[in-house]
């Protein structure tokens, strides 16, 4: 190894080539960027074409689902709506008021009517957002907000409960208008009842834009997320433990990371689980991760925790490095199967009206 390396790469987990003598520690390699662009606001995140062919879609769930709000989404449970469902025999002690007397007239029995429930669906989207996540071209980061408001606005637009939350992380006071060289600012809406949560002291642990419902709150999901600034690590573990205690009524939540993490995913996921939800874990890896294409000698530094390890980048390394990875990402998937998860990894060049429209359609997410 030289001991005057060429270049420094940052990294988005500690001693990435480190793997060669610690191979149970994953970490990912790859060039951050320096200067990164940063979607300024609505129109940067979700094109109006891609708006059109999310509005035929709608979020849904393996379960039965039963909200504490009335909503828009068809149940399989029977109570009463406007839509009929089937009859069933009456019983002493039923509403007269769902009686069919038609039937009643030609068969001389009582049925009661019986209705589709209309029931009310949480949808939880946790973002995380350390900063091994501003890295990668395209950025992970930005593809993950893209994702997250893609979602948001498919459970906005079907009157869903949605609320999106980030780990770790900072909230910017103000971001770059559309258009902005740099001068013109539009203000972040954070302090607005439930629609917000911060944390004041210390590190952020997490962060919320919440019990959004109608498709005019879009406006302020997308300024969130375009608040949403990566840096630092993110107490995974803690982040997923305050969710977990915060939801409320039944849905589906989707966690959105690359789960290169050093506390480790397990015990965050679990706390996850339970509770009514169909939960999804969703991989987003950089292609710089999947293929990395670097080389020589390089001095390594963590870009969460500032950890530093100097290099000889060789062919077997890189092998061993793939190898690593690639079994990494199916203990993941097993971990997830294992516990009912729904897990996929999805490199940040995916197209999003594929991800969205073809892949979450046959994983289950929309119809």
């Amino acid at each position: 190894m030289s001991s005057t390396p060429r270049g420094q790469v940052y990294l988005s987990l500690d001693f990435l080539f480190a793997l060669a003598f610690a191979p149970s520690r994953l970490c990912a390699q790859v060039l951050r960027i320096t200067s990164p662009t940063r979607p300024r606001s609505i129109d940067e995140l979700l094109d109006a074409q891609l708006v059109a062919r999310l509005s035929a879609v709608d979020i849904t769930s393996k379960k039965i689902l039963a909200g504490k709000l009335k909503g828009e989404r068809r149940s399989k449970r029977r109570g009463q709506s406007v839509e009929f469902a089937d009859h069933r025999p009456y019983v002493v002690g039923d509403d007269l008021r769902h009686i069919d007397w038609n039937i009643m007239g030609r068969l001389e029995k009582l049925f009661l009517k019986m209705f589709l429930e209309e029931e009310d669906l949480a949808l939880n989207i946790v973002l995380d957002a350390s900063g091994s996540h501003d890295a990668g071209e395209p950025s992970k980061f930005v593809f993950m907000q893209r994702l997250a408001i893609a979602l948001g606005y498919i459970g906005l637009t079907n009157m869903h409960r949605v609320t999106v939350s980030a780990i770790g992380g900072d909230l910017l006071t103000t971001v770059p208008g559309p258009g902005a060289a740099g001068g013109d600012r539009m203000q972040v809406g954070a302090a607005g009842g439930d629609d917000a949560a911060r944390e004041s002291d210390g590190p952020r642990v997490l962060s919320q834009v919440r019990d959004l419902r109608g498709r005019r709150r879009l406006s302020d999901l997308g300024r969130w997320l375009c608040s949403l600034e990566p840096v630092g690590e993110a107490p995974f573990t803690e982040g997923c433990k305050r969710l977990a205690l915060s939801r409320r009524g039944k849905g589906v939540t989707i966690v959105v990371s690359d789960f290169l993490i050093k506390e480790g995913y397990e015990t965050g996921l679990r706390l996850m689980l339970g509770r009514g939800y169909d939960v999804y874990a969703i991989q987003v890896l950089s292609p710089q991760e999947i293929e990395p294409k670097l080389g020589g000698d390089l001095r390594l530094r963590d870009c969460e925790d500032g950890d530093m390890a100097e290099v000889t980048i060789s062919a077997p390394l890189l092998k061993r490095y793939k190898a690593t990875l690639t079994a990494y990402c199916n203990r993941l998937r097993d971990f997830c199967a294992a516990r009912g998860i729904m897990h996929m990894t999805v490199p940040s060049d995916t197209k999003l009206d594929a991800l969205v429209l073809d892949v979450l359609r046959r994983k289950g997410l929309v119809k």
